[in-house]
């Protein structure tokens, strides 16, 4: 069975950091880009960070630039997001998905296969 997992997720105080995961089990995450999604309370999904297949190529939000990382280890299936210097609107919960389309990077639509998501809380 095709499974996508986040994990890695919490609650941190402003100016902290966390390292979310996202485990693929039933496909070799190695052949796909992978992006990071995030969607706040009542608020869309949106795009924060993307990675090619091989990882030469990444991409980021502007309100993330900076802060923000992201890799991948092909060998254990997975893909890492590295958040640094975190703040209260980052909070919301963190999806990755699997690409197959050429759409731009940060449109939902171009991604099929989806995790369940992580809970970032960022909060004093």
């Amino acid at each position: 069975q095709l499974q996508l997992v986040e994990s890695g997720g919490g609650l941190v105080q402003p100016g902290g950091s966390l390292r979310l995961s996202c485990a693929a089990s039933g496909l070799t995450l190695g052949h796909y880009a992978v992006g990071w999604f995030r969607q706040a309370p009542g608020k869309e999904r949106e795009g924060v960070s993307y990675i090619s297949i091989n990882g030469a190529a990444t991409f980021y939000a502007d309100s993330v630039k900076g802060r923000f990382t992201v890799s991948r280890d092909n060998a254990k299936n997975t893909v890492y997001l590295q958040m640094n210097s975190l703040q209260p609107e980052d909070t919301g919960v963190y999806y990755c998905a699997r690409r197959t389309s050429g759409r731009t990077w940060s449109v939902a639509d171009g991604y099929d296969y989806w995790g369940q998501g992580t809970q970032v809380t960022v909060s004093s």
